[in-house]
């Protein structure tokens, strides 16, 4: 696994940390005064955003073992993978079974190490039943297609909404007669990979397969289990939902199968162990880097959250070959959060318009004419940025350091622009609020700065592209993280005093109540994920992004409704659910039998 460090190639090294992977017994906290702002500005009324300390003890991270993931795990691993490749290999399998295999192996977490078999084997079928031609003709098969609707489409094909028609018409005409909820939870997960040009699924299959399923639930008579993947269900689609959180459920779920295949979920469970280890290894590192930069504790108004902008990367790419990449990433995010505070709560519009000034102009020269409490901030983003930068140019040979620097200026602009928006008292309409937004909630940083760790082709005109906020699919996915952000983090924000969010312009410009606005605010993201199930086969049959890159790009859309599903889990971890989330991700291993 490839590791960073910072510094070497750099005019300016970082003054507080080298980053490095050391045993657990080296790690002392260095000895730091907390800074307090300039003389000049000592006695202005600062905010707080009242966020209480991390619940994550660095030195319980340092301690975190996985017993479940030494060689014998590994070696018997490797054997469980030769046994599941030989059940796709398979030729005499059913279409229903080749399906649920494939489907299986995607919600287990372990499709990963089949993806060219998987997609082999979706191509074919794409092919013998040719374009847009199937019927749903029996009822009995309405799960096998609904499956194979959902996987094609999510793989990149192209499949018509009319292979519902069959099904559509006696739905329309009452004689739709449902031999058991199966399908029906298919036919539902199928409607949300949906397009706006798909009115069938959004008028009918969607709506219909909604009521059914939630007749069901309310039936306490029916199987548990069956109600539980029901409820499951209905709580958010699968489309929706942040990959690695789902594989940890649906292992858990899969045992109860009276069918469940031995062989695959034991293969599941080790391979789950395995990775979450190397997650574990990724987590320490980046817990080390946070605290050598000192910033939770130079600037204690900041959201101390490492574990949390963790979790995200984990959200964002899982593989465990990507552990240089989830590191990397965390650091973005965790300079992300870090700049946020500063012009969320503490700065003033003098501090902050000095402090966009110095990312616009890139110069550590300047670097006194900061504040105080603003210095070492600016001097580690400079310094990381320049050695993501160097990394990305010894190792694909192409400077990239002035698309990221400009994208940091990008989001510090749009951040200026919100905290005069609070200063002035200015309500925004909902359009130009989300013209600021969907920037200022850092979506477009965060993605340049993986498409440069993580792609193996580098190309200006991507580079282009990305740096000039052109990429629909980059749009897609950040107006879901901001409108999901606003859903699960205004009543705190707004408790403490900040920018109205997209919640309050609704209610503000139409007049609407708190209820109906949340309801806009939740169809707005509805609509965004079909503009974005579009632009990722738009995306992928383009040449200038890799289908990994527009994965990840859904998968930040995932994860934000994953991290405020229950409000704001990014701030108040404890009550939003996240604390439980992690454990089941990053520190609780599954037992072996």
């Amino acid at each position: 696994m490839a590791t960073f460090r910072i510094g070497s190639a750099l005019i300016y090294q970082n003054i507080t940390h080298h980053i490095r992977l050391r045993r657990p017994h080296r790690f002392v906290c260095k000895s730091m005064t907390k800074t307090t702002p300039d003389s000049t500005s000592a006695d202005l009324r600062r905010r707080s955003g009242n966020y209480q300390p991390s619940p994550w003890d660095h030195c319980y991270l340092l301690s975190i073992e996985n017993k479940y993931a030494s060689e014998k795990e590994v070696i018997t691993r490797d054997v469980l993978k030769k046994k599941v490749r030989m059940m796709l290999d398979v030729e005499k399998k059913s279409r229903l079974e080749q399906l649920e295999l494939i489907d299986d192996l995607q919600k287990l977490g372990v499709s990963y190490h089949f993806e060219l078999q998987i997609n082999d084997t979706l191509t074919d079928f794409h092919l013998k039943n040719g374009r847009n031609v199937w019927k749903c003709d029996k009822e009995e098969d309405l799960h096998a297609t609904a499956l194979e609707f959902r996987l094609l489409r999510q793989h990149g094909f192209d499949v018509s909404e009319n292979i519902f028609d069959v099904i559509i018409d006696k739905i329309e005409s009452n004689t739709f007669k449902s031999n058991g909820i199966k399908g029906i939870i298919s036919l539902y997960e199928a409607s949300f990979l949906s397009t706006k040009s798909d009115t069938k699924l959004h008028k009918v299959i969607r709506p219909f397969a909604t009521e059914q399923i939630r007749k069901f639930v309310d039936d306490e008579t029916n199987n548990i289990e069956e109600r539980e993947k029901a409820i499951h269900a209905l709580e958010m689609p699968y489309h929706w939902r942040m990959r690695r959180l789902e594989m940890r459920w649906c292992i858990d779920s899969y045992k109860k199968k009276q069918d469940m295949n031995l062989v695959l979920i034991e293969f599941a469970k080790i391979d789950f162990n395995i990775v979450q280890a190397a997650h574990q290894e990724d987590l320490k590192y980046v817990s080390s880097w946070w605290k050598d930069t000192s910033l939770a504790n130079q600037l204690p108004f900041v959201r101390d959250r490492i574990v949390e902008n963790y979790f995200w990367t984990v959200g964002l790419i899982y593989e465990p070959q990507f552990g240089y990449i989830r590191r990397i990433m965390t650091i973005v995010n965790a300079l992300v959060t870090t700049i946020d505070d500063i012009y969320d709560i503490y700065g003033t519009i003098e501090e902050l318009e000095l402090f966009t000034s110095m990312v616009e102009n890139w110069d550590v020269n300047r670097l006194g004419e900061l504040p105080e409490y603003m210095r070492l901030c600016f001097l580690i983003l400079y310094n990381e940025i320049n050695g993501i930068g160097c990394h990305v140019l010894k190792c694909k040979k192409i400077d990239v350091i002035p698309f990221l620097k400009k994208s940091w200026a990008d989001l510090c602009r749009t951040y200026l622009v919100e905290a005069k928006w609070y200063k002035r008292g200015y309500k925004p309409s909902l359009e130009e609020y989300m013209q600021n937004a969907w920037i200022s909630i850092s979506a477009p940083t965060v993605l340049i700065h993986f498409y440069c760790v993580f792609s193996d082709q580098i190309s200006i005109q991507s580079l282009d592209t990305l740096s000039q906020h052109r990429q629909k699919i980059v749009r897609c996915s950040a107006t879901v993280l901001r409108l999901a952000n606003d859903l699960g983090t205004s009543p705190d924000e707004l408790a403490r005093g900040d920018v109205v969010k997209s919640v309050q312009c609704y209610m503000h410009e139409t007049g609407a109540s708190e209820e109906k606005a949340r309801e806009h605010v939740q169809q707005m993201i509805s609509d965004t994920w079909d503009d974005m199930n579009f632009e990722t086969k738009t995306a992928c049959n383009s040449s200038l992004l890799s289908r990994g890159f527009v994965e990840a790009a859904m998968n930040l859309a995932r994860m934000s409704q994953c991290m405020y599903q229950y409000g704001d889990g990014h701030g108040f971890p404890d009550k939003a659910k996240t604390v439980g989330r992690v454990r089941s991700l990053l520190v609780d291993s599954i037992p072996l039998d």
